[in-house]
Parts: C-alpha cells; structure tokens; sequence
C-alpha cells in the first residue's frame, strides 16, 4: 500500500536534541474518541505533553476502523492522522478494577478530556465533580454535541449534523441547487482546536492561580462560530445569506478562472489588488482605472463582463506565466489543486509539511506535520499513533509505579478486558 510511494515525501528531521518542550511534565489522561477530542489532545502532544490515551481493551477507539485500513496495521489513515504521539492503555471501565485504574491515572493527571454521550462519565463516577475530589488541580475538559446541560444535551452529533443544523451547509455550493457540506471535518477541526486553546488557557489560569477548573466545548456553538461573519451580516442587513459557487459576495473580482492548461483562484480583496491585477498582470491599465470598476460593489454589480475580460486574457497562456505574474504584481493566486498534489507540491516539500516517519510494522507512514513553529520550543519528533493498549504495561509501570505481579492480577481480573491471561500478557508487554 505505502511501498511505491516513499520517494514522494522526504524523511522528518529531528528536532534538535535537548531542545525545551512546551508542555513537557504535563500529563493528559484522555478518554475521547473519533476527531474533535483526539484531535485536540494530539496537538497537546505534540506540544510535548504525555497523552494518555484509554480505549477499550479489544477494538479501542471506533476513528481506528475508518478507511482505508491497512492490513498490516489494522488501523486506518485516519486513525494515524489524530493520534501521533500519546500512549495507549486498553481498560476495561466496566470492570471495578479497570475502573480503580482509572481513577488512580486521574489522581495524577494535570488535564482529562472527554467526548462521551452526555451522562456516560457520571455513571463511570468520572465526572468533573468526582475527578476533582481525586486531583483538585485538575483541568477537565469535556467536548459534546449540544453542552452537557439544558434541553439538548441529550443528543449526539457529528461533523456532517454541525455543518447542517449551524447553517453551514446552506452558505456553500451554487445557488441552483442544494448546499453541500464540506467532505472536511472542519467543524470537527476546529472544534479541537477551541478545545486546545481552552486547555491551554486553563493551564496558564492554574500557573497563576493554582486551582483547576472544568471546560466545556460544544460542537454546534462551535459550528455556528465556524459560519463566519455571516451571522452578523444577517443581523445587519436582514437577509439569508446566498450560495455564490467559487465566487465571492463581498469581492470583485474573486474566483476560478482558466489558463490555457489548467484552473486557478485569484482574490481580489480590495481596490488595489484589483488595480494591479489589470494593470500589471493583464496589461489594461484603462480598465484599473476606469470609474465604473472603482469600488468593490461597482464591480460585483459588473462581475459578468469582469469575468469575461479576465477569461478571454487568461485564455491564452498557461498557469506558469500568470503565476510569474501575479506573484510579482501582489495579486494572491493559486492553482486549483487535488488533495494528493497539494501534498506533493513545491509549498508543502518547502515547509515540510507530509513527510514519513518510522512505523515498527509497515517500516514507515506519511505525517502530516502541525502549522505551528516554535523557535526556542519546538513541536515533538513524531511517532506513529499507537495500537490499543500498546502501552498498557508501560503506563502502569512509570506513571503509577505497579509491579508485575499487580499487573498480572489486574489482567487476571479483567481490567484490560476479559481475553485469557496469557493474551493479557502479550498485549500489554
């Protein structure tokens, strides 16, 4: 599956040794499951955080049978993409012993995250209330559909419902037909990305104050934010806002348009990139100046006969001579890219961005690195997401300081699930 695809991304370059972590010494015991926890909980990770992560002895987190799956791994790509970096132990919460495992992680843990239905973690007695009696500094963050509490807590959400029901959904495609959700889990995303700035928020709250707190991120509050300025445009002026296709209600002229060999977007974002964009990269200087193209609404009003200028220049040569030309003119252009030549493009091998990395079983997979760069601080040396318990003994030897006899007892027990012992002993080994 990976084998002829090594020349296509370069190797990870270390970091360099000795270098400081962000979050080095802060432990995250993590109890979340598919995008918007677990991948909230990688960028913790790494920012040099121990992430725990607690899955069910067996199957483990449901995001790990998600395609394609590779054979060797028994995990899927998108299972790899949220979950470098942490550390797995398979516990069965069913179980009193599993349980009691549990709670003792809590008792040391500076974060636990959560995205259980709601109602699940208070049967577990794993809730904010009762973790908080174990570890009274602890940051407790629990990621739901429609918050813990009031008249919709009750109900489960995914990405794909976010996008619908926050109005998402009906501002994006073409007018003349449905909206269409954006295949990106983008509510999910950025959803974890609220939750990681809360956490981080919370630790640097805790720094000065010494006391932890809980948190709460809702998937649809943060889907409706994830709508944009559209909400206070509607307020403002009354109306829905419309569907445009690939271009743009506010700016002119701003869409696809055709070189002689392939698409790209251009994004005339004010007066003055219009200006150089017909001036500079068209060669129509009459046009950059002339008073019916003056303002942004004077153009939106013209967008048809714009667009017909630009299609018939940009016609006739390819993308390599409007890109020269429009990077040098100041005019933000790009190519109208698929996902696997994105990865593979000059930008992406320039930052870095999708290299490969060791993998015990299948000799490497890609990784995809964070956009974030520190320059005293720099983000963890990447390693594949784990198998489900596959650091089970690990976590109880280091963190909780259990010998192997107790770990014996505790499989014996079922508390990593109720397989015979000696599969116990080579899960967890």
């Amino acid at each position: 599956m990976l084998e002829n695809l090594e020349n296509d991304f370069p190797e990870h370059q270390p970091r360099p040794a000795g270098a400081p972590q962000a979050l080095a010494g802060i432990r995250v015991v993590d109890f979340t499951h598919f995008i918007a926890g677990p991948f909230a909980t990688m960028i913790l990770a790494d920012m040099g955080a121990d992430v725990i992560k607690v899955e069910t002895p067996g199957r483990g987190d449901d995001f790990r049978q998600y395609p394609p799956v590779h054979p060797d791994l028994a995990q899927g790509a998108p299972f790899l993409w949220a979950n470098r970096n942490k550390r797995s132990i398979a516990l069965d919460l069913k179980s009193p012993e599993g349980l009691a495992v549990a709670r003792e992680l809590v008792a040391t843990a500076d974060v636990v995250t959560e995205n259980f239905s709601t109602g699940v973690m208070e049967r577990f007695g794993l809730d904010y209330d009762s973790c908080r009696k174990l570890n009274p500094k602890l940051i407790y963050c629990s990621v739901s559909a429609y918050g813990r509490e009031g008249a919709f807590a009750d109900r489960l959400g995914f990405d794909p419902i976010a996008q619908a029901e926050s109005g998402f959904v009906s501002m994006n495609g073409y007018a003349d037909r449905e909206g269409v959700r954006a295949l990106s889990p983008v509510m999910d995303i950025s959803t974890a990305m609220m939750a990681c700035n809360a956490i981080l928020g919370a630790l640097v709250a805790r720094e000065r104050s010494g006391q932890g707190q809980a948190i709460e991120v809702a998937l649809f509050d943060n889907a409706l934010l994830m709508t944009g300025y559209a909400t206070l445009q509607h307020v403002f002026s009354g109306q829905e806002p419309q569907r445009h296709g690939n271009t743009s209600p506010d700016t002119c002229p701003s869409g696809v348009f055709q070189a002689s060999d392939c698409a790209f977007y251009i994004n005339s974002g004010n007066n003055k990139i219009f200006q150089r964009l017909m001036a500079q990269v068209i060669e129509r200087p009459d046009l950059a100046e002339a008073p019916q193209y003056a303002t942004g609404a004077a153009r939106s009003q013209r967008r048809e006969e714009l667009f017909a200028i630009l299609g018939e220049a940009f016609a006739q040569q390819p993308w390599s001579h409007w890109q020269a030309r429009m990077r040098a003119a100041g005019v933000p252009s790009g190519q109208l890219r698929s996902v696997g030549e994105a990865m593979r493009s000059p930008e992406a091998r320039e930052r870095r961005l999708v290299t490969r990395i060791p993998h015990p079983t299948v000799g490497w997979v890609p990784n995809m690195a964070l956009p974030i760069r520190y320059s005293r601080t720099p983000v963890a040396d990447p390693v594949a997401a784990p198998t489900v318990g596959q650091h089970t003994a690990e976590v109880l030897r280091e963190t909780l300081g259990y010998d192997a006899a107790r770990i014996a007892r505790l499989a014996e027990a079922g508390a990593f699930g109720g397989v015979p012992h000696a599969a116990h002993e080579t899960a967890i080994s």
